[in-house]
């Protein structure tokens, strides 16, 4: 082994714990790089996979009735390569556990058992038969929240009529990676579940022999999906389409693709951020130990070793760290990589999701280390190639004290002579002050990042379905429903209060932007549904023009006192122009909302309603889902404190294994800068403290002067750290604005005296272990250094 190699074992042996310190550091932001690019390389590849091998459609339409005699047609149209035409419907089901009923959409199979596009994997059991009514396939997660096994049965409303379905099969469809009920924003796996029907079975139910409701387009290599979209809108058009939309706007598929961007993006902001912290760290640290070993660099250059060798030792000295830091965060990345992708499962179904570890990821953050351990030491590292031999034998001349501006301000005796010290020694090096502060505040801000979370979906929570939302049931009706069935619904056994709402299929045009949206009628004073401004207050309902919620009013870019183009696309389709009246506030979904009576009047319609809000007595509340069960024309029931639970339990799962890691990550960084910064001053000031110890000063006076710096750079760095912590999350909450939800910004009080106690204890930690260093102080072998 070379001279130089055995003097670099030593050098990290004597100086372990910084080392370590600056490794965990390192690995904190490897493992949260690695472990982002590996379940994002995972759930890219499962779902490029599953959609390629059982062709998951690229343009989506629905209708009110069209013939099959249409199909030829559609297959004409320029860069079609496939359709595939069925019946989907949303029925009633009533499971034998539940007293609520669920939800089911019924989807058909051609008699043959295989369909041409959004095929099915089948994990247990088998396709329907042909010729065989009431058998059903039944989708995977649907099946394992019921424990549902083969043979099984359910009982569905269809049409008004009560039918069993007996389950054949469980299956998986590209078209269901994540199953998510229409108008909900989060999965309910108990009351919402996908069921797979024979195309017979079906038209007979709903009187649809020889028609189709929803049809799936597989597109040509290279075609123009805008134009496939505008000719498949204008050949259905007689047919009650309510337009095409293409894969990106599919509720699946959206939802999926925000999952995967936003690792992406959590994979850029992290290392960031642990490794400008690293290579901080490594800066001063091989700065202290170049300025302790002056004479080692003269002897090194007097025996004949060149600049060159010299600085390749010390820049090896923080590339062996940096290496070793490395290899333990991706080791823990892949490790934490494989947890997520197990849970991941719980939501996202695929016939393969496991853990794909990223190679090329790996090695890029090999390289992204390296040169953070390389910029981050370079100029400490060229003090030492630059350092003459004969200026290297001379000690560095001591420091210059003087009194500074706080002992000029304050009185004398405010400041016992330890404090003094501290002061001074702070004003002294007043960059490296700074950058430690900075460090324990990126710690304080990585806590808050990692926990806000949690406060913002509370509020959202809170906001959006107690305040705004207030009834407990939603009915949704097959066809838009008359005065006299609206009163009977209102009139039910058990419900205390209700309001109609009327929903209409659009597409919003503003200057060269569209969204293709639901424009929801309400009262003009909705007790139940009622919607907010940002201070929270409610917002009556005007007699004229639209109103958009914030997300629909960025998307097409419009304010108040716009003019919009709605483009009806249900019954005659009018073109309709509004004026923005007001912009509201909502978490959930791109929404448009008009006065229910002037909707009416716009579409030249009586007064119907596609929908209800209840308010029940929760006493009575299983006799109301009797008998709505009753009614065929109610077509689903969502269940607003079923929506509440489901959120709150999925969230509470993901964000607490989250907050867990970020935790300990926070502690790493609070205890990596705390531990460092110490122990260099310990390096630095360790003649000051043994002379202290010598003329007379106690232990705990002597610690005061190192400890209370610990404790100001830990104060000054708490209230920054809350400004950063701010300031990381509103850049997060920009990158997950997203059609189906936004996440509010808002930290609690609570949170932020998390992240301060958090960034506290790491430091109290730090300041043992400096103690017991003091402790053992060598005051005979300290005072012998060299003048």
């Amino acid at each position: 082994m070379r001279k130089l190699d055995q003097k670099l074992i030593r050098d990290l042996t004597h100086m372990r714990g910084q080392a370590l310190a600056i490794m965990l550091v390192i690995a904190a932001g490897v493992a949260t790089f690695v472990m982002s690019m590996c379940a994002y390389n995972s759930l890219a590849w499962s779902k490029e996979t599953f959609y390629r091998e059982f062709r998951f459609g690229d343009v989506f339409s629905s209708v009110r009735r069209a013939p099959l005699s249409i199909i030829p047609r559609l297959k004409e149209i320029s860069g079609v390569a496939a359709v595939e035409t069925r019946l989907v419907y949303d029925v009633l089901l009533d499971v034998p556990e539940m007293t609520e009923p669920a939800t089911a959409r019924l989807i058909s199979v051609p008699e043959s058992g295989e369909n041409e596009l959004n095929k099915l994997y089948i994990t247990r059991g088998r396709m329907m038969e042909p010729n065989r009514t009431g058998e059903v396939v039944v989708s995977e997660v649907f099946a394992d929240a019921h424990s549902f096994v083969i043979g099984d049965s359910v009982q569905a409303i269809l049409n008004g009529r009560s039918q069993q379905l007996k389950i054949v099969g469980v299956a998986l469809s590209p078209e269901y990676v994540i199953q998510i009920q229409p108008g909900s924003i989060m999965p309910d796996d108990r009351r919402f579940g996908i069921l797979w029907i024979s195309q017979r079975d079906l038209e007979a139910a709903f009187d649809m022999t020889g028609a189709f409701n929803s049809l799936s387009l597989k597109l040509t290599y290279g075609a123009n999906p805008d134009e496939v979209v505008d000719e498949l809108d204008r050949l259905l058009k007689p047919f009650g389409s309510v337009g095409g939309y293409l894969r990106d706007q599919q509720l699946s598929h959206q939802y999926l693709s925000d999952e995967i961007a936003q690792l992406r993006g959590m994979a850029m902001m992290a290392p960031a951020i642990f490794l400008s912290v690293a290579a901080f760290l490594l800066n001063t640290v091989l700065s202290r130990v170049i300025s302790q070993q002056r004479e080692q660099i003269a002897a090194l250059k007097a025996f004949g070793y060149t600049n060159w060798e010299v600085g390749l030792h010390y820049m090896n000295l923080a590339l062996v760290i940096s290496l070793a830091g490395t290899v333990i965060g991706a080791a823990f990345g892949i490790w934490m990589a494989s947890g997520m992708t197990k849970l991941y499962h719980t939501y996202y179904r695929f016939p393969v999701l496991e853990l794909r570890i990223d190679i090329q990821a790996v090695v890029l953050v090999f390289l992204i280390t390296t040169a953070a351990a390389i910029f981050g030491t370079w100029f400490a590292v060229r003090s030492a190639i630059r350092l003459p031999p004969a200026e290297a034998m001379r000690p560095e001349p001591p420091p210059s004290f003087r009194p500074t501006l706080i002992e000029r301000i304050l009185p004398r005796h405010w400041l016992s002579p330890e404090l003094r010290m501290v002061v001074r020694n702070v004003s002294r090096k007043p960059v490296k002050a700074s950058l430690s502060v900075v460090g324990i505040a990126m710690a304080v801000a990585v806590m808050i990042l990692g926990s806000f979370s949690l406060d913002a979906v509370n509020y959202m929570m809170d906001f959006q379905f107690r305040k705004a939302q207030r009834q407990d049931l939603t009915v949704t009706f097959v066809e838009p429903a008359t005065a006299s069935v609206v009163y009977e619904i209102g009139r039910l056994p058990g419900v205390i209060d209700s309001e109609t709402m009327r929903s209409v299929a659009t597409r919003i045009h503003f200057a060269n932007r569209s969204k293709r949206v639901g424009i929801m009628g309400l009262e003009s004073t909705p007790q139940l549904y009622r919607l907010l401004n940002t201070g929270e207050q409610p917002v009556a309902i005007p007699e004229f023009g639209i109103m958009l919620n914030t997300r629909l009013a960025e998307v097409l870019g419009v304010v108040p006192g716009d003019l919009l183009t709605v483009e009806v696309l249900e019954d005659k389709r009018p073109t309709l122009n509004l004026e923005v009246t007001k912009i509201v506030e909502e978490y959930s979904g791109a929404n448009a909302y008009m006065n229910k009576q002037q909707l009416h009047k716009l579409l030249k319609e009586s007064d119907v309603a596609s929908g209800a809000f209840l308010k029940v007595d929760s006493n009575r509340v299983n006799e109301v889902f009797h008998e709505l069960e009753l009614r065929p024309g109610v077509a689903s029931v969502a269940i607003k404190d079923a929506v509440i639970d489901s959120f709150q339990a999925t969230m509470e799962k993901s964000v607490l294994v989250m907050r867990t890691f970020i935790a300990g990550f926070a502690a790493v960084i609070a205890i990596g800068v705390v531990y460092n910064s110490a122990r260099i001053s310990l390096s630095e000031r360790s003649r000051d403290l043994a002379t202290m110890r010598v003329i007379g000063f106690s232990k705990s006076e002597v610690s005061t002067v190192l400890l209370a710096e610990i404790a100001l750079f830990t104060l000054l760095a708490i209230p920054i750290g809350w400004l950063f912590g701010f300031g990381l999350a509103a850049l997060m909450v920009s990158g997950l604005d997203t059609d189906n939800y936004r996440i509010p910004l808002v930290i609690n009080p609570s949170t932020l005296g998390v992240a301060a106690l958090v960034v506290v204890v790491a430091t109290v930690i730090s300041a043992i272990i400096v103690q017991r260093r003091i402790n053992e102080l060598d005051l005979i072998g300290v005072l012998k250094t060299r003048e």
